[in-house]
């Protein structure tokens, strides 16, 4: 009995103009092999696994050939049990018959329960849905549902099954980089929102102090981590300048980071500095935070109107870097200061006095600027480390943003590559 040959509908290269039709008058002609080229490594060998309640009466031609001409492996599965067992990752295509019955975990009533089940296990292969002729219907639905083709079950020939497995691997994959590449778009318009929160325009209208700043992510990281700024100029005069880094590194964290900024920049322009200030934000961060866990580190620094002066508040943040005309570099006074946001309820944060002088340059930073490797031996940059560094930078006559980008990129040259934690610096310098 001579096989019947499947509807035009079923090659989807057809449909999506990956390959011109075959004509109606003369089924028996293929189109060129070159146009069913799926896959990109010659030496990668199809798998199709077809899930069937009765294998032994199948109409599945055994003799598949991909676009090589090298055989497509065969395996059988009767039901969704044996399915799970053999659904491994060299799997690349899934035959399944919508007749098979449902198991008691699936909806009776459901006529595409057993494929929505199938899709569930495997999102990340290609599927062709098995129906009756006739039941175009119910292959279309599938197709909604989220197979990439239906074929009608005794109108199967190998040559045309064959180059359905292999179209359905290739619109799979095609599927499956449009989605990752709308990912990758949401993902780019949720760094931008976010870097808008975390590294904000500074408020310093009226003020004669330069600003700077630069921002890294860590390594592997599309998003934005947990680390903010911000600078703001009260009406008084006094410039506010604030630093802060949530442990961890995901979008949470950094939505907090953002959180926070705002919070800070809010009670900031309404008054507040020092230990109030800092316990206002503990309370921020206690009600907002997803776990108990997480913390916060923080720097404070509120510079007089003069600019000779400063109010320096460390909340177990590391201490900001100072430069000053004929004397080295040096890290401010730490020695009160206190615990990390969200750790201690209760806690208390010393504001110190610090004398800056009539001309200087201060650096607040993150630890991801000092926790980065030097050499093979696995030691850490530090404090004293960066603190030489930039001595050096500044006798090099590097100011500003460029004493900022060489500061970054050679942290990351002495890694041996991308840091694994974020990195934030500002820089505010005062001309005498």
């Amino acid at each position: 009995m001579p096989v019947p040959i499947p509807r035009q509908r079923a090659i989807p290269a057809v449909e999506s103009g990956q390959a011109p039709a075959v004509p109606q008058d003369d089924p028996s002609k293929e189109a060129p092999r070159k146009e069913a080229t799926v896959d990109n490594n010659a030496a990668t060998q199809l798998s199709l696994l077809v899930i069937e309640d009765d294998p032994g009466g199948s109409t599945v031609v055994p003799e598949l050939l991909d676009s090589a001409g090298k055989p497509i492996r065969v395996r059988t599965a009767r039901n969704l049990t044996e399915a799970e067992r053999l659904l491994t990752d060299d799997v690349h295509c899934i035959l399944l018959d919508l007749a098979l019955p449902a198991s008691g975990r699936l909806d009776d009533d459901d006529e595409l329960a057993v494929l929505r089940h199938v899709l569930e296990l495997a999102p990340r292969h290609a599927v062709l849905a098995l129906t009756a002729s006739g039941d175009a219907e119910r292959g279309a639905e599938a197709v909604r549902v989220g197979a990439q083709d239906y074929l009608f079950r005794d109108e199967l020939d190998s040559r045309l099954l064959s180059r359905a497995i292999r179209y359905a691997v290739e619109r799979k994959r095609s599927d499956t980089a449009e989605r990752r590449l709308a990912e990758g778009r949401v993902r780019a318009q949720e760094n931008r929102r976010l870097e808008r929160g975390l590294l904000p325009t500074p408020l310093l209208e009226g003020s004669s102090l330069r600003f700077a700043a630069r921002y890294r992510p860590g390594r592997s990281r599309a998003l934005l981590g947990g680390d903010f700024y911000d600078v703001v100029r009260t009406p008084d005069g006094t410039v506010h300048a604030m630093i802060g880094d949530v442990c961890g590194h995901g979008p949470d964290e950094a939505a907090l980071g953002v959180e926070l900024r705002i919070a800070w920049r809010a009670l900031t322009l309404a008054g507040l500095c020092g230990d109030e200030l800092l316990g206002t934000l503990q309370e921020v961060l206690e009600h907002e935070r997803s776990d108990d866990e997480i913390f916060a580190t923080l720097c404070t620094v509120d510079i007089a109107p003069d600019g000779r002066r400063a109010g320096l508040c460390l909340a177990g943040h590391p201490s900001p870097l100072v430069a000053r005309p004929g004397r080295p570099a040096r890290l401010l006074p730490y020695d009160n200061n206190g615990p990390a946001l969200g750790l201690l309820p209760g806690a208390r944060w010393p504001r110190m006095q610090v004398e800056l002088g009539a001309e200087w340059s201060l650096m607040l930073y993150t630890d991801g600027l000092i926790e980065g490797r030097v050499g093979d031996g696995g030691e850490r940059l530090g404090q004293d480390g960066m603190v030489s560094m930039i001595r050096r930078q500044l006798s090099e006559g590097l100011r500003g943003e460029a004493l900022l980008r060489a500061a970054v990129n050679e942290v990351r040259s002495l890694n041996g590559g991308e840091l694994a934690d974020d990195v934030a610096v500002l820089l505010l310098d005062r001309e005498a």
